[in-house]
């Protein structure tokens, strides 16, 4: 009876080696089934991707858009400070024309008057 219940060297050998694969096979990669989804994902990323960078771009160009309408008011707004500079430049030259036309006038009068009493 003895011998029954033990087992000999090489059924342990046996035993142990499929242990062994046993536990290497827990290790060893399983076929991957590929995802159906997988297509349908990329098209969704890819979509979602133009979609934010059209939304980028617009963003730019309205961004764009306002600095150039920005510079275009400050240029108008320029322009008429110094076209009021300009008027404001001439309307003094006027009145200092005119005053000095007045006093020219003055001093000829005068001259005039000056001479009508000596004769």
């Amino acid at each position: 009876m003895k011998a029954t219940k033990q087992a000999d060297f090489a059924e342990r050998l046996k035993t142990a080696a499929e242990a062994k694969k046993a536990l290497l096979a827990k290790f060893t990669p399983k076929p991957a089934a590929p995802d159906p989804e997988f297509t349908l994902r990329a098209d969704r990323k890819a979509q979602e991707l133009e979609r934010v960078r059209q939304a980028r771009a617009e963003a730019k160009a309205a961004k764009q858009q306002a600095a150039l309408e920005a510079a275009e008011a400050a240029r108008l707004a320029q322009e008429a400070l110094e076209a009021e500079a300009m008027d404001a430049k001439r309307g003094e030259r006027k009145e200092r024309k005119a005053l000095s036309k007045a006093e020219a006038k003055a001093k000829r009068d005068a001259r005039y008057a000056a001479r009508k009493a000596r004769h």
